[in-house]
């Protein structure tokens, strides 16, 4: 199968987060297994989904790990032109969910180990097909303390999302929260005597919009970022049952994206203590007042210095002698953090085109990553 024909089966696989990816899995295990190439499946705890290891060349040195994630984002309510799950080619462009973000890439893995199975290769070849990366980097995690536990270092990890063949050398890190607030109920013609809990919800916003002025005022920033400074948001906040009842819980959704400078449990620790202050003063109408913030997800940020030999490595396999940051993330964090990975992110596509209707990967950019895989094959067999 050429790399066309392998990408069709995968955008054939409807692995939208919240279903199962088995059936996408079972086919990547089918193709590398028949092909002599080691697999290794490490499902999550109800067996519904599976990240997947695969190994070509020799046993018991580090490898050069290409990694991706089989799970996409749902096409729900998007007005699409072509059968999201269907591979379309048009003008240039392939059409199809996950196209870009990021089976395209997935795509060319499969090819490149299929090429290495023919090779006499001095240095592995490792793949890591991860679940759940849409959600939260939640599937990868299993597989990294599998390969900790077995002392699987990667002399190299590159992580396949999409950004257009450059060489990018990290991203912020991520972690999703959420406050409850609690107050009184009542009826509304007494609402002065009770407490309001989407009041205090707001005050607790508020709270968020000052931290984030102050941090954009006083970060020295990270030129290599879009938002060079750690950024901190609402998204969305629920309470309330009818106009005529004073909530008594409501609940703040929220999200902090820090640069590698910053801690966010730092920050937490700093939200947690402002939303004290708001209770204090609220349990002067009631002593029900409360805000209880919890992390819902979190995953670290990706700073890899750009003169590492990894990255030098990687920019003489796409010939490029630039490097980049990207604004969304990845789990090359995790990567680094857990296995000790010198990581780098590079992929075919733009993710200007990913979680949208109508997602693209241009032919060329899928022909740039197969030659940057070529490269690769060759390195390997050349031992570095």
């Amino acid at each position: 199968m050429n790399t066309l024909e392998i990408l069709e089966r995968l955008i054939s696989f409807p692995t939208v987060s919240r279903d199962s990816n088995l059936k996408l899995i079972g086919f990547v295990d089918s193709f590398l297994s028949e092909r002599g190439i080691r697999t290794r499946l490490v499902h999550n705890a109800d067996g519904t989904k599976a990240n997947l290891f695969a190994a070509v060349g020799p046993s018991g040195l580090p490898g050069i790990l290409l990694s991706g994630h089989t799970d996409v984002v749902p096409v729900d309510g998007q007005a699409w032109s072509y059968d999201p799950f269907r591979l379309t080619l048009r003008g240039g462009r392939l059409y199809g969910r996950g196209t870009a973000d990021m089976k395209g890439f997935l795509a060319c893995a499969m090819r490149a180990a299929d090429a290495a199975r023919r090779r006499e290769l001095k240095t592995p070849l490792w793949l890591s097909f991860s679940h759940d990366e849409e959600v939260g980097c939640i599937g990868v995690r299993s597989l990294i303390e599998v390969m900790a536990a077995e002392e699987l270092r990667p002399a190299l990890c590159i992580v396949g999302e999409p950004t257009s063949m450059q060489v990018a050398t990290g991203h912020k890190g991520k972690t999703a929260l959420k406050a409850d607030c609690f107050g009184t109920e009542a009826h509304s013609a007494f609402a002065p005597n009770a407490l309001n809990a989407l009041h205090l919800a707001c005050d607790f916003v508020s709270t968020l919009r000052r931290t984030q002025e102050r941090i954009a005022a006083s970060s020295t920033g990270d030129a290599g970022c879009e938002v060079p400074y750690t950024t901190i948001h609402a998204a969305r906040i629920d309470g309330g049952i009818a106009a005529n009842i004073v909530p008594s819980r409501s609940t703040v959704w929220f999200e902090i994206r820090n640069a590698a400078a910053d801690d966010p449990e730092r920050l937490v620790g700093q939200l947690n203590r402002d939303a004290e202050c708001i209770v204090h003063a609220a349990r002067s109408i009631s002593e029900a007042a409360d805000i209880r913030i919890s992390v819902r997800n979190t995953y670290p940020g990706l700073d890899t210095p750009h003169d590492d030999p990894a990255v030098e490595f990687v920019k003489s396999l796409v010939g490029r002698a630039s490097v980049m940051k990207v604004p969304f993330g990845t789990e090359g964090g995790l990567f680094a953090e857990g296995v000790g990975a010198p990581t780098v992110i590079c992929g075919p596509g733009s993710m200007d085109q990913g979680h949208k209707p109508d997602e693209f990967v241009e032919t060329e950019q899928i022909g740039s990553c197969e030659q940057m895989m070529y490269r690769l094959v060759d390195r390997l067999e050349a031992g570095i």
